[in-house]
């Protein structure tokens, strides 16, 4: 009897304890860890739940909105405390979130924003401001009045159309000629391709704003391949795009803190969790790097 009764706590021990696991579980979706800045936002996250005693999980939504709301079905049926949102778009991930909303599980999103369902904080770079920081350090490099061509992102995300957004300021601001303004889907390959392709046609261009650091490097390859002298400003400051600016080859990158990013994700989902109050909006500072 005593052996019986000895096994029976040990399992309501291992039954609670694993509920009380389950209970401080959040999870990270990510619309890519194809791309290091989105994987240093997932480790400034993982970094801060392990310190606030949170375990982490961390799926990968291959830039597939339907990958995406499977991952979050998925966590439903986990029952996580509270999901982190990296949208792969700001539209579709609606979906994703309502089905969190449903089951009652708190979403905050990162990076991009969502156009749909009920989010409790926002925690981003101001990605409008950071868009005419880079238009402003092209001018002051160059001058006003000058021809520029702008690599955009993922159409639909919030990053992509905000960043946008600022750039116009500045070209406005600065009387700058925009002879183009192309997607490549925040992809280093597909900058390259894409600004091959708009050398070939606007080869006296001055200036390019890539919206991100990757797309920044593949158009640095296509103009160190065609030897044209064109000042390219990204955005992120990733450490491949740090390295490019302090070796003279990037103008620019407009730096964000991704591992901030996470680790602020992560702390606001727990003062959520806690029934805090928490802003619906979460700025991260940004800075411009250059030599």
């Amino acid at each position: 009897m005593n052996k019986m009764l000895t096994l029976i706590a040990v399992a309501v021990m291992s039954l609670s304890a694993a509920t009380q696991a389950a209970e401080q579980s959040m999870a990270l979706v990510v619309s890519t860890l194809n791309n290091p800045f989105f994987v240093t936002l997932k480790e400034g996250a993982e970094a801060k739940a392990k310190e606030l005693g949170y375990q982490m999980v961390v799926l990968d939504s291959q830039n597939d909105p339907a990958k995406e709301l499977a991952n979050v079905e998925d966590l439903a049926v986990r029952k996580v405390s509270a999901i982190l949102v990296n949208p792969t778009d700001s539209a579709a991930v609606g979906n994703a979130i309502m089905l969190a909303n449903k089951a009652g599980i708190p979403v905050l999103t990162l990076d991009r924003g969502a156009n749909v369902g009920e989010v409790k904080a926002h925690i981003a770079s101001d990605n409008i401001a950071g868009g005419k920081m880079a238009g402003d350090f092209i001018a002051s490099k160059l001058g006003k009045n000058i021809d520029v061509i702008q690599l955009e992102g993922i159409a639909g995300t919030s990053a992509a159309r905000d960043r946008g957004e600022g750039f116009a300021q500045a070209v406005k601001a600065n009387g700058f000629k925009v002879l183009a303004s192309q997607p490549a889907d925040f992809d280093r390959t597909k900058g390259l391709n894409v600004m091959e392709n708009l050398l070939a046609a606007h080869p006296d261009v001055k200036a390019v704003f890539a919206q991100n650091d990757e797309m920044a490097l593949g158009a640095l390859r296509a103009t160190q391949a065609a030897g044209k002298q064109v000042l390219i400003v990204g955005f992120d400051g990733t450490d491949d795009g740090k390295a490019a600016v302090k070796s003279g080859k990037l103008g620019a990158t407009v730096a964000q803190q991704p591992a901030l990013i996470g680790a602020i994700g992560v702390e606001t989902a727990d003062k959520v969790l806690k029934g805090e109050a928490v802003e619906k909006y979460i700025p991260v500072p940004l800075q411009v790097v250059s030599q």
